[in-house]
């Protein structure tokens, strides 16, 4: 009871869980193991639970590690987010292409990330809260940032002519080229 949606990028799976609800509420299976390993085609293992709390307008990322690699279930708990993927893998069909899909609370949509690829977000409401398992531990030394805004990737990120509120460090991100020289 999963509707699945593939993407360019392979891998890259849009989770929409059955939505039981009624006059008190509603009900979802967030999670089942069995489930999970069968959609993505493997038995992922996850090591890491993160939880993070943004204002509207905060983009964060577009981050991802080397030689350890993460995977990533992302969800929304409360609030909105325009959610962004970049492969980054030179073998892949879609080396170097984007996708940007909106999770919710309302929406209730999961997003698997698989390893190799940039992950980053925006915030689309006032305040949001966003989820993610990683089936790799946080890794300091290799963790990277690609520019949110650079002009070879052209991310259309739905920013209604606001400016983002980003991070020194990721102002900081490599552009493709740089990230390609990495």
């Amino acid at each position: 009871m999963l509707n699945v949606t593939t993407f360019a990028i392979p891998g890259l799976l849009l989770l929409e869980p059955k939505v039981f609800g009624d006059n008190r509420g509603f009900f979802i299976e967030s999670w089942n193991q069995k489930t999970f390993n069968e959609v993505v085609g493997r038995k992922v293992e996850f090591v890491q639970d993160n939880h993070s709390g943004s204002a509207k307008n905060v983009l964060r990322g577009m981050h991802y590690q080397v030689k350890t690699p993460q995977a990533k279930l992302v969800r929304v708990s409360v609030g909105s987010i325009y959610d962004v993927t970049v492969d980054l893998r030179p073998d892949s069909p879609a080396f170097g292409q984007w996708v940007g899909v909106e999770l919710s609370a309302e929406n209730k949509r999961q997003l698997w990330l698989p390893e190799g690829v940039a992950h980053g977000f925006l915030a689309l409401s006032d305040w949001v809260e966003t989820l993610y398992k990683t089936n790799s531990y946080y890794a300091p030394d290799n963790e990277r940032t690609l520019i949110w805004n650079d002009p070879h990737l052209a991310i259309n990120w739905p920013l209604n002519g606001a400016q983002p509120i980003v991070s020194e460090k990721d102002c900081q991100g490599l552009s493709w080229n740089e990230h390609q020289a990495d």
